[in-house]
């Protein structure tokens, strides 16, 4: 057995074993959808850093990829407790992740809310006016400067408190608040699990680190997962 077959072993037993686990996404998750990254080798703020271009996002024909769909096994198999995303691409929730299960700190491309009652609703063409209040609708999308959506990070926030395992999947743990999460779950007693190719503050604090590509650790951590759940 490999090195890595190893670790993709002890990830699915600490899925396993665990009673509550807590999933934190970032960018990294969705660049096997064809998407940049910001901090990874070729990132769009690792190319701004290096005075290179930053070319703007292609979010047409984008889908989940075998890193979105392994999170949604683990929702299915009632192995998922909640999904934090740092991620604006809808992609969580276009592959099955169910709503009351997901907390998307930075917003979502597709949503928008009203200003005036705080409906969310998914983003249409024309449409301006809150069907429910009549108040204007905006973008959920938050920019820097912004405040995080108070419901989705107190979610994040009470989540984390309670996890038994936090696993970190393609985010470079440099933006806070949300990179607060990990903290707030070993402060709590959680094991920290981190799949992501650059290095992370919390590189050192893990219980189980992966540097490889998401979709050769995931993916095969819930197929190993499924097997011990049946035995």
């Amino acid at each position: 057995m490999t090195d890595l077959e190893q670790r993709i072993e002890q990830l699915a037993r600490l899925l396993a074993e665990s009673r509550y686990t807590v999933v934190f996404t970032g960018a990294g998750i969705s660049t096997e959808s064809g998407l940049r990254d910001f901090r990874g080798p070729d990132g769009l703020w690792t190319r701004r850093d290096k005075g290179l271009s930053t070319p703007m996002q292609d979010w047409t024909g984008v889908e989940p990829n075998s890193g979105h769909r392994a999170i949604v096994e683990l929702q299915n198999m009632g192995k998922l407790a909640f999904l934090i995303s740092q991620n604006v691409d809808n992609l969580h929730l276009k592959s099955g992740i169910k709503t009351e299960k997901l907390a998307e700190l930075h917003g979502n491309l597709s949503k928008v809310c009203c200003v005036a009652c705080e409906f969310k609703m998914d983003r249409v063409e024309g449409e301006e006016k809150c069907p429910l209040c009549g108040g204007t609708l905006k973008s959920t999308v938050v920019n820097f400067g912004d405040s995080l959506p108070a419901k989705d990070l107190q979610e994040s926030y009470k989540h984390s408190q309670m996890c038994e395992l936090f696993v970190v999947v393609g985010s470079s743990l440099v933006v806070y608040p949300a990179a607060d999460m990990p903290a707030v779950a070993m402060e709590a007693g959680a094991k920290l699990v981190i799949i992501n190719e650059g290095e992370t503050p919390f590189d050192k604090q893990t219980h189980l680190r992966f540097t490889e590509k998401i979709g050769e650790v995931l993916p095969p951590a819930v197929a190993r997962l499924k097997e011990m759940l049946k035995t």
